[in-house]
């Protein structure tokens, strides 16, 4: 039976955050160490400028493109009725390491200020040959955190060689201290449904709303926002390399399941250039904003780490239609418009989060700088940013170096993220006592 989770609004404040501080994990001293190579940042970036002209929001406009229900519904017919996020849960068989039975290079991609509070390594032998990308959860999906019955948490990879496929790993997180998982390959369904290919993309950006992922794709397919359902969830029947039909049945390079995309959005300006504003953008990280009304997708632009231009951040409107679940909002034409948008000094930002305190007059930004040796976290609005600082020359260079997404699981109060083989939590109440 096909799982589906209760869209139900709950108050939303102070208190929440506050409420889980969490004991921070014993990291070892390779986690804690700060080179000395790792400068202090000087100058911080400064307020978000806000972005109104025309000039500057029309180039984020979104065009809708659904996958016909005739496409889906033939697919459906020849691989076998859908199944849900219970199904592949119910199928995990693999167990994420707990932090003590992390290596010192795994523990060592973690936060050191401020500490995470939650800690797991992925198996090896899962990841070789592919790079960690994002992080979604059920506390994305509903705003009680579960799905369902379920507590679950998305991991997204990337294949590093030449077919560079995508996946998604789902997790059992039903029981925090025991996280088993297993994975299903994103593909695109071809030929009117009567066969589908993987997915060709690095997957930089994941958000769970409702029944949909959304996933930013960079890659062979263009740059866009792939969508996919929850619900339709098809099963392999053959364990092959191959994607895709095959002659005795359907395969996914050797995974049980395969998640086909029912839609994507597309901005208009064509190819994007992260080392340059030529007006397209590139799509970089995204997450859920539950504080905005109605609830919202954050960006942040993909930008050179080492460049000196702005970096554009916006987010888009979710529908409140029941019959378009988890889709972005749309004019009559298709297209969805940002309705805030900001320039921030910040380059390289790995990871973006946007949350508006109960009573507050506007939304704070988190922003997740990559580097070299450890990373950066920003919070900035219009007035200002700060960031955290730790070690004796109180660098800025305090969080993990290789986040590629953040993602804020309200119902518990963390932000979730990975790095590498690392996949760890840091309550939101954290980093802002780190930042105050």
């Amino acid at each position: 039976m096909m799982s589906r989770g209760r869209h139900r609004r709950r108050n939303r404040g102070r208190a929440l955050r506050g409420a889980l501080a969490g004991t921070a994990l014993a990291l070892t001293a390779a986690a804690t160490m700060i080179s000395a190579s790792q400068a202090t940042v000087g100058e911080g970036p400064g307020a978000l400028k806000p972005l109104t002209s025309a000039a500057d929001i029309d180039p984020l406009r979104l065009q809708e493109d659904l996958v016909p229900e005739r496409t889906l519904d033939r697919l459906a017919t020849a691989m076998g009725t859908p199944v849900g996020v219970g199904a592949v849960l119910d199928s995990a068989d693999r167990t994420l390491h707990t932090a003590a039975d992390c290596t010192a290079t795994e523990r060592s991609a973690l936060p050191v200020e401020p500490a995470a509070t939650r800690a797991y390594c992925w198996d090896e032998a899962d990841t070789l040959g592919w790079q960690a990308g994002a992080v979604t959860t059920s506390g994305d999906a509903d705003d009680d955190g579960r799905w369902g019955e379920n507590r679950a948490i998305l991991s997204g990879w990337s294949s590093t060689d030449e077919q560079g496929l995508a996946r998604v790993t789902f997790v059992d997180a039903n029981d925090l201290d025991r996280l088993t998982y297993a994975s299903a390959l994103l593909a695109v369904p071809v030929d009117g449904g009567r066969d589908y290919r993987a997915l060709a993309s690095q997957v930089s950006g994941m958000v769970w709303y409702q029944d949909k992922l959304l996933v930013t794709a960079d890659g062979r397919d263009g740059t866009a926002l792939y969508v996919y359902d929850m619900d339709r969830v098809q099963e392999a029947t053959v364990s092959d390399a191959a994607v895709g039909r095959v002659h005795a049945g359907w395969s996914a390079h050797g995974y049980r399941w395969v998640l086909p995309a029912v839609g994507s959005y597309r901005l208009p300006g064509g190819a994007c250039d992260p080392a340059a504003d030529t007006g397209a953008p590139c799509l970089g990280g995204i997450s859920l904003d539950r504080s905005s009304a109605p609830d919202s997708l954050a960006v942040s632009e993909r930008s050179g780490a080492d460049g000196d231009r702005p970096t554009r951040l916006w987010r888009y409107p979710f529908s409140t239609d029941p019959e378009r679940s988890g889709l972005l909002a749309t004019d009559p034409a298709g297209r969805v418009h940002a309705d805030e948008a900001y320039r921030t000094e910040t380059t390289g930002i790995g990871g973006v989060l946007s949350y508006r305190e109960a009573g507050a007059d506007r939304a704070d930004w988190y922003l997740a700088g990559t580097g070299a040796g450890r990373g950066t976290l920003w919070r900035q609005n219009t007035n200002g940013a700060r960031a955290t600082q730790c070690g004796a020359d109180e660098t800025h260079r305090c969080w993990s170096a290789r986040t590629a997404s953040l993602s804020y699981w309200e119902a518990m109060g963390e932000a979730w993220s990975q790095s590498g083989r690392t996949l760890f939590a840091v309550p939101l109440a954290s980093i802002d006592r780190a930042l105050d």
